[in-house]
């Protein structure tokens, strides 16, 4: 595999998946160059798209049904390799399984996440990676952990309603049906190090991202108080100002004080669990990309954490994205040689998200062309 070109981007959110990303990459270069070996890797960071990812890289595919985040029933998948499940709370609880894509920031739950989490324990695994991005409540986790047996009680013993809107009538738990499952660690992947509460909190921050305007984030924030006040009291932890407490609307602070789980960063995670350094051994240039190389790329996304292992090995990196608002200084700084992006070959923005396949495939060519100087000649012409 030696002189091979690594194709390893997230997705381009909104038109193209990790893996149709990748291999709309590879078709543009091996159109333009055959010769030359390209191996593809999609990637993610622990939101949308992380058990595609996994699965693309040979671990297996399996399926349960779950709660939506607004309790409807939902098909969704999480993966498994050996004695390791990839848990992905997008599947069951994600923005995109809003019916109708009508936000509900009071009323949505994490439960289908814990309906995913007591399908994968069935397997008996030794490890459970469970991504967290994309939430669309924020619940604090206590609907994934309502999944796991635990009951929320108000004060006339009467169970909790759904979602974050009602936590303020919490008083009591009841963890009689819970046992924290034994032989199963926990590991959270997130580039999420928020805490749960306060102005970087999960309502805060993400609330408004879920529907939550001015009415709704103070009964939230106060719900997630309440639940932390409760849970800690019941468990014997302090948790809330944990780094990632806050992430996926404070699941990160329910997968800390429920199921011991400790938080990695998402990419580096990911990648490490997916075998990234195998596949860049003896390659001669790394290509990751996401829709938008923007300010968030720098603070953990996929592409920054794929250029610094990139960058450990010493195999240089370039970019492809929707659009771009980095300058080259920024760039290079993160490990990225040069970034290519779809409205560099089409100004319309909307083209690019409607087309992005075959531009990308275009971008590809001009990429190699511009990055792989030593590719013999008889192979450019």
């Amino acid at each position: 595999m030696s002189g091979h070109v690594l194709v390893a981007p997230d997705k381009f959110k909104g038109s193209l998946s990790a893996v149709e990303v990748a291999g709309r990459v590879a078709a543009g270069l091996r159109a333009a160059h055959p010769e030359v070996e390209v191996v593809t890797m999609p990637v993610a960071d622990g939101g949308d798209g992380t058990v595609e990812a996994a699965v693309a890289c040979g671990f297996r595919r399996a399926e349960t049904v779950a709660a939506g985040p607004t309790g409807e029933p939902v098909r969704a998948a999480y993966a498994l390799r050996g004695d390791v499940a990839v848990v992905e709370l997008a599947e069951a609880s994600g923005l995109h399984r809003l019916t109708g894509g009508r936000l509900a920031p009071l009323t949505a739950t994490s439960h289908g996440t814990g309906d995913l989490i007591a399908a994968a324990l069935r397997h008996r695994p030794r490890q459970i990676v469970l991504g967290l991005g994309g939430s669309a409540c924020t619940d604090g986790g206590s609907g994934m952990v309502r999944a796991l047996g635990v009951r929320l009680l108000d004060a006339r013993g009467r169970e909790l309603p759904p979602g974050g809107g009602a936590l303020t009538d919490l008083r009591t738990l009841d963890l009689s049906g819970f046992t924290r499952p034994a032989g199963t660690a926990f590991v959270v992947a997130s580039d999420v190090d928020n805490p749960l509460l306060g102005p970087d909190g999960a309502a805060a921050v993400y609330g408004p991202q879920k529907g939550a305007g001015p009415d709704e984030l103070p009964r939230l924030e106060e719900g997630l108080a309440h639940w932390a006040d409760v849970a800690e009291r019941e468990l014997g932890v302090r948790l809330r100002d944990a780094p990632g407490a806050g992430a996926a609307g404070g699941v990160g602070f329910a997968a800390l004080a429920f199921l011991g789980a400790r938080v990695r960063p998402g990419i580096g995670l990911l990648l490490d669990l997916l075998g990234f350094a195998d596949r860049l051994a003896g390659a001669r240039l790394v290509v990751t990309g996401e829709g938008s190389l923007d300010e968030q790329t720098l603070r953990g996304k996929a592409p920054a954490g794929v250029a610094e292992a990139a960058g450990r090995a010493g195999v240089p990196v370039v970019a492809v994205c929707g659009r771009r608002t980095l300058t080259g200084e920024q760039l290079r700084a993160a490990g990225i040689q040069a970034a290519f992006a779809l409205t560099d070959i089409e100004a319309d923005v909307r083209r690019c998200m409607a087309e992005a396949g075959p531009l990308l495939e275009r971008l590809a060519a001009t990429l190699v062309a511009d990055r792989l100087p030593e590719v013999p000649a008889h192979v450019r012409d």
